[in-house]
């Protein structure tokens, strides 16, 4: 089977490295990739968004199943573009549709749909220039911190939590009147949930349906959970409260009326949804869906999956998940993201990486990194992420930990601290 990846992240290369392992693959292309992926595959220079030249690619290559990474071309409707063409309808695609990707596309699509089909989820309302007023009303109802989120995909950047309500109705202010573009124009504010988050990852060919390892990821840039938030900086799976009980809970309240609400509502979902979770107080709450794997979460789950990935997407694509069988390793997962210094404000690019062929009992997913002569160099903010197993997360952290120092470029930065909440 001929596969194409679209993406270039770690996400992607976690991918990459799995399916490379199927017995049913035969060969594996990565658009545009990074310098990992070009070890388990073969990189082409097409962006996620040119359908076109996509199009072109798959057709000429043969391609069975693609599979989409980021959210972009899915909530551009790159599956859609698939149905509608005759050369390219009988290919599978690994994402949703349109329809299903404005669960993460829209936070006021995603909250009316908790609403509708009784997931359990923050109270919130939906506010624009409009009627600023009664947004500044609503603030006024809840306790602090203050949520607000923009409606729109903003680069993971969209969401402000603010201690202050004066700060909170500014920013209101400034979102709905273009702080982050169109996908301000409305803004989704809620209130605050306390406890743990967690993430829970489901996929699924619209009908049945398989529950991934629970992951936590670390977003903030300082020790501590300080600073300004980031894509993420490292993740462990599973979670150590997320056992049996809790997880059956996480079925039962969310993942089975999800599926079902997608259903109801005639939207017919094939891939992943992430969701994001609170627990409080052994609840669990949805803090948000979103349509694809998370980054760095994608670097523990993939590599605890001991099922053939390539046929798991083979069902979801043939609506034969059902028949599929899906086993789990045990152990204990951890990465550590190393990250490019300044990051995640401005930072240099075209650093040159040493050592990770001096990696040891860690696996190296590229994320941002390219190929540069003999080179391997930085190329973006995120630059590696080091998982590991272990029979606890100290023993995996452990490993991840002494490979990032053996791994070196300028102004390397990671944080010291994964999992300091869970062990």
């Amino acid at each position: 089977m001929n596969v194409l990846i679209l993406g270039s992240g770690g996400r992607e290369h976690a991918f990459a490295w799995k399916i490379a392992q199927s017995p049913k693959l035969t060969t594996l292309f990565i658009a545009p990739g990074n310098a990992g992926t070009t070890q388990v595959g073969t990189n082409v220079e097409i962006g996620v968004n040119d359908f076109a030249a996509i199009k072109e690619f798959v057709l000429s290559n043969k391609i069975e199943i693609v599979v989409v990474g980021p959210e972009d071309p899915l909530v551009n409707g790159i599956h859609d573009y698939f149905l509608v063409d005759e050369q390219l309808k009988n290919i599978g695609v690994i994402g949703p549709k349109k329809d299903g990707a404005m669960l993460e596309g829209s936070k006021e699509f995603s909250k009316i749909f908790m609403e509708k089909h009784g997931i359990p989820t923050a109270k919130y309302q939906s506010f624009t220039t409009e009627n600023l007023e009664k947004g500044y009303a609503f603030l006024e109802t809840l306790t602090p911190p203050y949520v607000l989120k923009a409606d729109g995909l903003a680069a993971g950047k969209g969401v402000l939590i603010l201690d202050d309500l004066v700060a909170a109705k500014t920013e209101l202010a400034n979102m709905t009147n273009g702080k982050f573009g169109d996908a301000s124009a409305t803004v989704v504010i809620e209130e605050f949930l306390q406890g743990i988050e967690l993430s829970v990852f489901v996929l699924t060919d619209g009908e049945s349906y398989k529950i991934l390892p629970s992951a936590k990821d670390y977003k903030r840039i300082g020790e501590g959970d300080t600073g300004l938030n980031t894509g993420g900086m490292g993740a462990i799976s599973p979670v150590p409260f997320a056992d049996e009980d809790y997880l059956q809970k996480v079925e039962d309240l969310v993942v089975k009326p999800t599926i079902a609400g997608l259903r109801a509502d005639g939207i017919d979902y094939k891939g992943f949804i992430f969701i994001g979770l609170m627990n409080d107080n052994g609840n669990p709450s949805v803090v948000e869906y979103n349509v694809r794997m998370g980054d760095p979460e994608t670097e523990v789950v993939i590599p605890r999956i001991k099922s053939d990935l390539l046929e798991l997407f083979e069902g979801v694509a043939n609506q034969t998940l059902h028949e599929k069988t899906f086993e789990v390793d045990e152990r204990i997962a951890t990465t550590v993201m190393l990250v490019s210094g300044g990051y995640p404000e401005s930072y240099e690019k075209g650093k040159v990486i040493t050592g990770i062929d001096a990696i040891e009992n860690s696996i190296p997913f590229h994320a941002g990194t390219k190929q540069e002569g003999e080179n391997i160099v930085t190329s973006g903010g995120r630059v590696l992420a080091l998982t590991s197993f272990g029979k606890d997360i100290k023993e995996a952290l452990s490993l991840s930990f002494a490979n990032a120092e053996k791994v070196n470029f300028e102004n390397k930065n990671y944080r010291k601290d994964i999992g300091f909440d869970l062990v």
